[in-house]
């Protein structure tokens, strides 16, 4: 199989981000598989949301590459950011949460808008970052996808922790993937006496996150969902 011409950064069907991420497209711009360079994500007004591809690391063979469509959502516009917010509000809305919870990094992003429009005054987040006057014990290591080599500590400030216990809380982050930093952060805030009412995320990459959640799975919601994907002659289809 010869893909040495499909690419633009000596990839096949990968370019590079700069352009995406910047505005939803009318429902008429998805295109089925094959899909090259870019994933058409689809959002439950009919919209779409064009993902670039990424391949991903564990599976570095040239005759058997795989890939996941990317949301980095710091790199979003405004406009897509509020948009998407808004949609994980209405997910988020009928859980009737005491508190929004938001995950590092990508996570944060939306929690302003989402417990803006849920009438929150406040959310609490988790941040890799340690003050000196935080505690071990309030902390949780978490991987990802996009840190395969090695998780990070995220750390619930001390001065938050009523926020949280005996609440119930809704958990906001960018994309359930792998399931693995969920899988931390869940049973850690129930360790806490905290209630997870549900997870609410933008995507849905694939569906290894539910293997990994087990029965907490059917907490997850997602704003749009992508397969995970596999390289053929024409371009990338779902694996």
């Amino acid at each position: 199989m010869n893909h040495a011409n499909a690419g633009r950064d000596r990839s096949p069907w990968i370019e590079p981000t700069t352009a995406y991420w910047q505005c939803f497209e009318p429902a008429h711009a998805y295109r089925a598989a094959p899909w090259r360079f870019g994933y058409p994500a689809r959002l439950p007004d009919g919209r779409v949301l064009r993902l670039p591809i990424r391949r991903i690391p564990d599976n570095c063979a040239d005759d058997d590459p795989r890939a996941v469509a990317s949301l980095i959502a710091n790199q979003a516009s405004l406009e897509v950011v509020d948009g998407l917010a808004a949609f994980m509000a209405e997910l988020a809305r009928p859980l009737v949460a005491d508190v929004v919870i938001g995950l590092p990094t990508l996570g944060q992003v939306f929690v302003p808008g989402i417990a803006a429009r849920l009438g929150h005054a406040r959310a609490v987040p988790f941040g890799y970052s340690r003050k000196f006057w935080y505690d071990d014990r309030l902390s949780v290591e978490l991987r990802s996808l996009t840190t395969p080599d090695g998780g990070k500590r995220a750390f619930l400030d001390p001065n938050q922790l009523p926020l949280v216990q005996g609440r119930r809380v809704v958990v906001v982050d960018d994309a359930a993937s792998t399931g693995s930093t969920l899988a931390g952060v869940l049973p850690f805030l129930e360790s806490l006496g905290a209630e997870i009412a549900g997870v609410v995320v933008a995507m849905l990459q694939g569906d290894r996150w539910r293997e990994a959640l087990g029965a907490r799975a059917s907490l997850v919601q997602g704003v749009y969902a992508c397969p995970r994907l596999v390289l053929r002659e024409d371009g990338w289809h779902p694996e």
